[in-house]
């Protein structure tokens, strides 16, 4: 109890110090130019997207990158109280043999793909041609993302011996050495999902923000304290945010968050051992990366559309749904899919 009071403080904290950056932040982006351009009309797979222009344009101009930020506060704030907490005599206890390992794979995973969104972002808008050694194509930047999520893998499965997942009313699975190409996969789709997912204002921010209220109910109730720290921390700087990427939204999150933060939701479901549950409570962002490929299989395979515009908050636009009711209401999915997968992880 003491240690989730601990993490409702750093909460509070972390909204505060977000709070009081965001705007000279928000300034120093319009200095530095880093805003949405106009007519960004490729989608991630590279293909034309005039719906998007149609309903966006409006948008050109906002300053993009708040991703950015909040991994600086996150950082931070984790950085210094973990060693208050150790000074002040608070045990810190972890479901991991090492819980060095395990907040290494947590940040390694913030940082890289975090890094890697930022140089998407830089080369989208400062309009570097696609060739030459910082010209790297979209099959370029998937290798990437794989070769991070491997070695994310790879220390998940030596560093702390974590080979399983959980089956609500099924059981507990070893997948071995399976684990590997398993958790790729995983760290890898949920990376580019929020990624597809960040394009109302407000969905993908306030998306994960509910889902990690979910998984740090999950954190905190085996006692993972580090785990659960983290996420409080990232929660109050991800609250302060949204309140300013909200319908109309005067800052993005940009691809240095949206990677960033997909990855490491994902890696957080893995630590915990709670994949399926992690595909129920982020359930609106598979439904989005998933009406993309489909919509681009059925492109390549039957030369027509399955919808009309992936993806799927597209297509809602597109049947004259207005943006801020789009958001509204998947947030309310959001909540109900959270309490869900939550239940499904504690019932007998």
């Amino acid at each position: 109890m003491q240690s989730f009071g601990i993490a409702l403080g750093v909460l509070l904290f972390s909204f505060i110090l977000t709070s009081v950056a965001i705007v000279p932040f928000i300034n120093l982006l319009y200095s530095l130019r880093f805003q949405r351009q106009k007519q960004m009309s490729t989608d991630n797979f590279g293909k034309l997207t005039p719906i998007f222009n149609k309903f966006h344009a409006v948008k050109a101009g906002v300053p993009v990158g708040g991703g950015l930020l909040v991994i600086a506060v996150v950082s931070l704030v984790f950085a210094a109280l973990l060693p208050l907490m150790k000074y002040f005599g608070q045990e810190i206890t972890s479901v991991h043999r090492s819980i060095g390992a395990e907040i290494n794979i947590i940040f390694f995973s913030f940082f890289s793909f975090g890094i890697l969104g930022l140089y998407d972002d830089i080369k989208k808008f400062f309009k570097i041609p696609k060739s030459g050694f910082f010209g790297l194509r979209m099959k370029h930047k998937f290798i990437l993302e794989l070769i991070l999520a491997l070695i994310i893998s790879i220390m998940m499965y030596q560093q702390l011996g974590i080979s399983f997942i959980n089956i609500p009313f099924v059981g507990t699975f070893n997948l071995g050495l399976m684990f590997i190409p398993f958790a790729t996969f995983t760290i890898v789709a949920f990376a580019n999902a929020i990624n597809v997912t960040d394009g109302l204002d407000g969905l993908a921010a306030g998306s994960l923000m509910i889902s990690l209220f979910g998984l740090w109910l999950l954190s905190a109730s085996i006692l993972d304290v580090p785990l659960s720290v983290f996420i409080a921390v990232w929660i109050g700087s991800l609250i302060s945010f949204l309140y300013f990427n909200v319908f109309p939204a005067r800052l993005f999150m940009g691809d240095v968050g949206s990677l960033s933060f997909g990855a490491t939701l994902a890696v957080i479901g893995l630590l915990l051992g709670k994949v399926f549950a992690l595909v129920v409570i982020g359930f609106i962002f598979v439904l989005e990366i998933s009406s993309s490929l489909a919509q681009l299989m059925s492109k390549k395979f039957r030369n027509k559309s399955l919808i009309p515009a992936a993806p799927f908050h597209l297509t809602l636009q597109s049947l004259g749904w207005e943006e801020p009711k789009i958001v509204q209401r998947a947030w309310l999915v959001q909540i109900m899919l959270t309490i869900f997968g939550v239940w499904l992880t504690v019932i007998r």
